[in-house]
């Protein structure tokens, strides 16, 4: 489209325009209006200035294969410590805006350098994150045998990068900055398609095979070496004959996975129930009761018909469809 069509388009539609402006600043005010408390900041965290945080922060995770280091040894420490002044920098002035959004409603006022450390104290635990991160890829490169180096799954598998993110955002999350580790959650999602909330408590050597589809709810506790396949939700329900709960209580709601568990596509596990360690769970199964440990959980075994029975199916099934 030329500029002269262009501009007489925008013309046009300068009457609309003018009456959806009005009508979303009315919007905005009925919606202010019905909040209890309106949080007055002039900005929010941003999920851009996250994210290239978080992108620093997993460089000088690992410098060589996220962070593009190709420098002699001697300088890799330099290298690390630029990548971690520049991210914590970024982080530190995100939990700072959320620290302002939540000052309403706080009882207390927050203390000047809170959020310097919060981001100091998350900045120590990092060494345990990538321990814990390692311990991760190599449970996938046991449990994978497409996997041709454990650097092609830090690269590449969704689930090691949505764990990857996990890992910190579950850190963010403890330490007090619940929007900002959401928000690191979230890139995740966007990325591979895997839904873990940031205040999941997962143990070491945790892998997702494929991956997408899986949601792991807030307060689910998951162990040590647990395998995962597509599609699982560990997810929560509603008590049966309960009061109705606010949307901000907390309370224990999803599943507790114990050591060495296997859980197959499409599983869903609803509520606060335990899965016994070393138990596993079949594809497709439909959850709401403790496993006992060592169990197998399975769906019936899908039935093979041969000859007329084969034939009588075949039939109906073609007679449905035309």
């Amino acid at each position: 489209m030329s500029v002269t069509n262009l501009s007489i388009v925008q013309e046009d539609l300068s009457a609309d325009v003018a009456a959806t402006v009005a009508a979303l600043r009315e919007t905005r005010a009925q919606w202010r209006l019905r909040r209890l408390k309106q949080h007055r900041v002039e900005r929010f965290p941003s999920p851009d200035s996250v994210a290239e945080a978080i992108e620093h922060l997993s460089a000088a995770l690992f410098p060589r294969r996220l962070g593009g280091f190709g420098g002699q040894a001697e300088y890799e420490d330099d290298f690390v410590a630029a990548q971690l002044r520049t991210g914590l920098a970024l982080l530190q002035r995100q939990v700072e805006q959320e620290f302002a959004y939540w000052q309403e409603e706080a009882t207390q006022k927050f203390e000047p350098d809170q959020a310097a450390t919060l981001v100091r104290l998350f900045a120590a635990t990092l060494s345990r994150i990538r321990d814990l991160i390692d311990s991760d890829i190599q449970a996938a490169f046991l449990g994978d045998p497409a996997a041709r180096s454990p650097d092609e799954i830090l690269i590449c598998y969704p689930g090691a990068i949505a764990v990857r993110h996990h890992r910190l955002a579950h850190e963010l999350y403890q330490l007090g900055a619940p929007i900002v580790a959401r928000i690191v959650s979230e890139l995740a999602n966007r990325l591979t398609g895997i839904d873990i909330h940031p205040g999941a408590t997962i143990g070491p050597a945790f892998f997702i095979d494929h991956g997408t589809g899986v949601v792991i709810g807030e307060t689910a506790i998951i162990g040590a070496r647990v395998q995962l396949y597509q599609h699982v939700t560990l997810g929560a329900r509603s008590p049966l004959g309960a009061a109705p709960v606010s949307p901000r209580d907390r309370y224990a709601r999803h599943p507790i996975v114990e050591d060495d568990v296997v859980i197959y596509a499409g599983a869903t596990i609803l509520g606060r129930v335990t899965i016994g360690r070393g138990a596993t769970i079949g594809g497709n199964v439909w959850l709401l009761e403790d496993v006992p440990p060592g169990s197998v959980v399975a769906q019936p075994t899908a039935t093979i018909l041969a000859g007329e029975a084969a034939t009588v199916l075949h039939e109906t099934l073609r007679g449905r469809a035309a």
